[in-house]
């Protein structure tokens, strides 16, 4: 093997990666400093996984939920900055944002590849450790779909048994949308955006409007005259487009595991999720593009 450049001689091993190190003035000692773990409380993240089943797949299952959990909740702390600048009129701090969510938003999406190497067989040998539990109960998700503004009244109700974590979700319930903020903001720049959709019960289903499409034709049809709306805009068809691929990976991943069943929050599973897919966030968005 003499002259191979992948075959390391004795000599060249261990001393020189330790000499490496020691030249770098690589911190080792940490007897009473702050190290990497202790700054990410690795030891309390990486002692959550608890499986319930004996299955060996339990393992992916419960970290893959966990870290999407993780990654919600960077998406809310962006998503409410973003929507407090947009009251404050800076934009570019908001669109920074909001590019953020859409990118984890794909981060979302390619984590059900890694779920869809679960075959049948080996759910099948866990579900019935899961019992009701499901991600239908997720209240960072809910918190999101609010955000974003599908509000449904009735998505309350599995968090009513933690009145903590019911305030927090039902105060999302209550408050303006990402879109709603974004209406009232094109109102503030003297766009003829209706009272009826700046002033106007949060808690209801947003209803699309020909006066608001309207509005953002404005904007689209003069882009350099509204650059930054115009920019508001492209940043929500970003964000509404990772969106709707999230939603439809989860639904084949989900049918691609258990096929028709019902899931384990007691909805039609594949039903349900299909439905789901016809929900549109930011529809003037879309709709105005045939108008262009």
């Amino acid at each position: 093997m003499t002259g191979c450049p992948f075959h390391a001689s004795p000599a060249s091993g261990p001393a020189e990666g330790e000499r490496v190190v020691q030249e770098e003035k690589a911190q080792l000692d940490f007897d009473g400093r702050m190290s990497y773990g202790d700054y990410l409380h690795l030891d309390a993240i990486l002692n959550a996984q608890q499986p319930l089943s004996p299955d060996h797949n339990e393992m992916l299952f419960i970290v893959q939920h966990q870290t999407s959990e993780l990654w919600m909740k960077l998406m809310l702390h962006e998503l409410h900055a973003a929507m407090a600048c947009l009251r404050n009129d800076t934009l570019p701090d908001a669109f920074k944002m909001l590019a953020r969510v859409s990118k984890i938003m794909e981060q979302l999406v390619h984590a059900w590849d890694v779920l869809a190497t679960m075959t049948p067989p080996e759910y099948s040998a866990i579900r019935p450790y899961l019992a009701q539990s499901s991600g239908f109960q997720s209240w960072q998700y809910r918190c999101i779909e609010f955000s974003m503004g599908n509000k449904n009244a009735a998505m309350l109700q599995p968090h009513a048994h933690r009145p903590d974590l019911l305030a927090i979700v039902q105060a999302a319930y209550e408050a303006p949308s990402l879109y709603d903020e974004c209406l009232r903001l094109l109102a503030r720049r003297g766009l003829p955006v209706p009272d009826s959709h700046t002033q106007r019960d949060w808690r209801q289903p947003y209803a699309m409007s020909q006066a608001v499409e309207q509005a953002w034709l404005t904007v689209y049809r003069d882009p350099q005259a509204h650059w930054d709306l115009y920019q508001l805009g492209e940043e929500l068809t970003d964000l509404e487009d990772a969106f709707r691929l999230w939603r439809f990976r989860h639904l084949t991943t989900v049918e691609r595991v258990i096929g028709f069943k019902r899931g384990t929050g007691g909805t039609g599973g594949i039903s349900y999720l299909r439905k789901m897919l016809d929900t549109v966030l930011f529809p003037e968005i879309w709709s105005l593009r045939t108008q262009l």
